[in-house]
């Protein structure tokens, strides 16, 4: 499949084996995952920095591979839970916060135009995005604009 803003295709990457239950080497309890879960996310992290945390240090020590094959549940759902999920959906907090660091850079740098070519490009996913979470995961009344990302974030 193409990239969205340029004609070439993107570097493929390795997929996970399929699988339907977690490995044997990771037998760590559901509501011990469910309990680390939380505590990282009432350090401040978000969903992806926590499955990265779960990957690689895990509970007690041992990595979890896949929290939803481990729970039967996704991080996000989890945390939603309790309520201790984020407003807005990581990826599109992710690219407003981009839009803004970009925009401030362009304030401090008129004439940097590839960085102008390059915001207009990232508020343009942005858009796609609102649209796509609208009625979901936002408000129906919903508008992306540089001054509701700098509220938000």
């Amino acid at each position: 499949m193409a990239r969205m803003h340029t004609r070439r295709r993107g570097s493929s990457g390795s997929d996970r084996p399929a699988a339907d239950e977690p490995p044997a080497w990771s037998d760590v309890d559901a509501e011990d995952i469910e309990a680390r879960i939380i505590e990282l996310a009432e350090e401040g992290l978000s969903t992806s920095e926590i499955g990265i945390r779960l990957r690689d240090g895990g509970v007690e020590g041992t990595p979890i591979p896949d929290v939803h094959l481990a729970t039967g549940k996704k991080i996000t759902e989890i945390l939603e839970e309790h309520d201790l999920a984020p407003e807005l959906p990581e990826d599109l907090y992710n690219l407003m916060e981009r839009a803004v660091n970009i925009r401030d850079h362009l304030e401090a740098n008129p004439t940097d135009h590839s960085n102008r070519r390059a915001l207009q490009n990232t508020e343009s996913k942005v858009r796609r995005l609102v649209n796509y979470y609208r009625g979901d995961k936002l408000p129906e009344d919903f508008v992306y604009s540089y001054e509701t990302a700098r509220d938000l974030l």
